[in-house]
């Protein structure tokens, strides 16, 4: 079976990216921002101006000092969806004056999350069928608390989409060599993304050796092997070096001309001779293992290339940004009622936070995707399984894989747990996948036992399809633009999870529900406390004319008019400080979603 998909589900797959974009666009307005996001509009308002030099003043924009100056804030992370978020703002909203200027920063996180159900489609039209496709694409795309992350200029969704097509491009790469540099690149891409996709090459490399090693022949696995011996010398040579010298020892003796970079390039000069080799004397061997090749070989000169800030100092610098996110500070989470603030964190959170936030008509096609997905796996590896459930095969492993790696990573008890979904979603769409498998086979098996024809069975199935999305897609309409507040039918939505203890909301984006009040109801000059929000989120409000620009801000409740309180259990005290300084406990209005207090507005008495 040819992995390429039909011309007719390209165009399907065009189609639904598009309603995608336009339907993120359409919705963004009443979005809140949540912290990062206004950090990130900063950043990329700062790097556009670097870049307006680059073009007027070349010489002067690629000193080294130059690029610290520009590069510095926020160089926790990369610069790929940063730049794009200022180049379209500066093209957007300051040229052309087409958009208000958040929309200017969202239009490429709408893009990017507009290709998740574009490569959904793709992907399962070709391993099940036009039908699993259409629901693949629409079932991860009506999730709320996915379609709230969908229109946020942050990284989380972007990630998941170069995650979900670095590897769809894997897997067509293994038919087809032309893919193999794309995949690469798009590796490259993925990086420059988001730190999360430095895992990739731990998730994908065993497949392709795998395959590999299957269709090689003698003297392929003998360039096989050997192309293995150089990786664990040149790890163990840096190993070597770590022990000797320490990981400080070893940043800092890490020059342009040093044993270390010797090493480097050595590496990349003997893997490259070896896979030349093997291209000409096992060409079938090489074609499974050159989506790996490219990822080597592109992937660290496109992440490199693209982030000034690496340019002088790549070493001391990549070692800072490793040991940010190894060490990331551990933000507090409710869970059952208790605040997570450090580790070790429940090993079965992300499973259960999952189970809470999907809606059942969906979880259900998920989790049975998942565990057909295993136990066809398992038939692998016992063969009486496999006679019994039938065996998976090199798809049904990647897949399944993919499905879980994320989400096992974040399940360990040392990993930072916050944000819910979000920091998982990489493993969302192959979930979504799996479930349109199993939707198809429902549809089957519905059009079958009721004995219909091709043309009722297509309509049963568009009926059927309606009826699964019908739950998350009311959700999604009832919740928004407050998505990290939904809870599916396990938790007993909004309320019920709030009753269990589950974190309300994320960050501060629900402040835009008492912003208009606010507007309304202050007076001019009115001194105003927005919990939780920082100042760049409280001038990318004013500036989306979400609140009036006479309004100002402070620093806590004691000076203030107004303090509108998020609610989060970490900061009860908040609230309680707000009492003291008002000299009341009877708020004024709120936001207030299926009865469940999400921001509570106090107003200061006259006096």
């Amino acid at each position: 079976m040819s992995r390429a998909p039909a011309p007719l589900d390209r165009r399907i797959a065009l189609g639904l990216g598009l309603v995608a974009f336009v339907v993120l666009w359409a919705t963004e307005r009443p979005v809140g921002f949540v912290r990062d996001e206004s950090v990130y509009f900063a950043a990329a308002e700062q790097f556009s101006r670097w870049w307006g030099l680059l073009f007027q003043r070349p010489a002067a924009a690629l000193s080294d000092a130059v690029i610290t100056q520009a590069f510095d804030f926020n160089h926790e992370h990369p610069m790929l969806m940063k730049s794009l978020f200022g180049w379209s703002h500066t093209l957007f909203h300051q040229v052309l004056g087409w958009v208000r200027p958040a929309a200017g920063f969202r239009l490429p996180a709408f893009a990017m999350a507009a290709l998740i159900p574009a490569l959904l489609h793709l992907w399962g039209s070709v391993l099940w069928g036009r039908r699993a496709g259409l629901f693949a694409a629409l079932s991860f795309f009506v999730v709320p608390r996915h379609f709230f992350h969908a229109h946020l200029g942050c990284f989380d969704m972007p990630v998941a989409t170069m995650w979900l097509l670095v590897v769809y491009l894997f897997w067509r790469a293994e038919e087809d060599l032309r893919l193999a540099p794309w995949t690469g690149v798009a590796f490259g891409l993925a990086l420059a993304t988001k730190h999360n996709a430095f895992f990739l090459p731990l998730v994908l490399t065993p497949f392709g050796v795998l395959a590999a090693w299957r269709s090689a022949s003698t003297e392929g696995r003998r360039l096989l092997v050997r192309m293995g011996q150089v990786g664990l010398a040149f790890v163990a040579y840096l190993g070597l070096v770590l022990i000797v010298k320490g990981r400080a020892g070893l940043v800092q003796s890490w020059q342009l001309l040093s044993p270390q970079t010797f090493g480097v390039v050595a590496l990349v000069v003997s893997l490259s001779a070896l896979a030349l080799r093997l291209r000409r004397r096992d060409p079938a061997a090489f074609v499974r293992v050159a989506p790996l090749v490219a990822m080597g070989l592109l992937g660290p000169v496109v992440f490199y290339v693209h982030w000034p800030y690496l340019w002088y100092h790549p070493v001391e610098r990549l070692a800072w940004y490793f040991d940010f996110h190894a060490t990331h500070v551990h933000y507090a989470w409710t869970y059952f009622g208790q605040v997570l603030r450090s580790p070790p964190f429940p090993v079965a959170y992300v499973f259960v936070v999952t189970a809470m936030t999907l809606p059942v008509s969906l979880l259900l096609p998920m989790g049975v995707g998942l565990l057909r997905t295993g136990v066809r796996n398992l038939g692998d590896l016992v063969p009486a399984l496999g006679r019994r459930f039938g065996r998976g095969g090199e798809t049904e492993w990647l897949l399944g894989v993919n499905a879980l790696f994320s989400i096992l990573l974040i399940s360990h008890p040392e990993v930072p747990h916050f944000g819910g979904v979000k920091h998982w979603l990489p493993s969302m769409p192959f979930l979504a996948l799996l479930a349109g498998r199993e939707f198809d086979r429902a549809a089957a098996g519905l059009s079958s036992a009721l004995d219909l024809t091709a043309r009722r069975g297509r309509a049963a199935s568009v009926v059927l399809a309606a009826i699964v999305l019908l739950p998350a897609f009311t959700l999604t309409v009832h919740v928004h633009p407050y998505g990290t507040s939904a809870y599916g039918e396990l938790a007993g939505g909004i309320p019920g999870a709030a009753s269990l203890g589950f974190q309300r909301q994320y960050w501060s984006n629900n402040v835009t529900g008492v912003l208009p009040w606010i507007d309304t109801n202050s007076r001019q000059g009115a001194r105003v406390w927005l919990h939780e929000v920082n100042g760049l989120s409280f001038r990318d409000y004013q500036r989306n004319d979400m609140l009036r620009k006479d309004v100002i801000p402070t620093n806590g409740p004691e000076d203030a008019d107004l303090a509108a309180v998020q609610y989060h259990q970490e900061f009860r005290e908040q609230e309680v400080l707000v009492w003291q300084a008002f000299g009341t406990w009877v708020p004024a209005t709120g936001l207030y979603l299926d009865e469940t207090p999400q921001v509570v507005v106090y107003r200061r008495p006259e006096r």
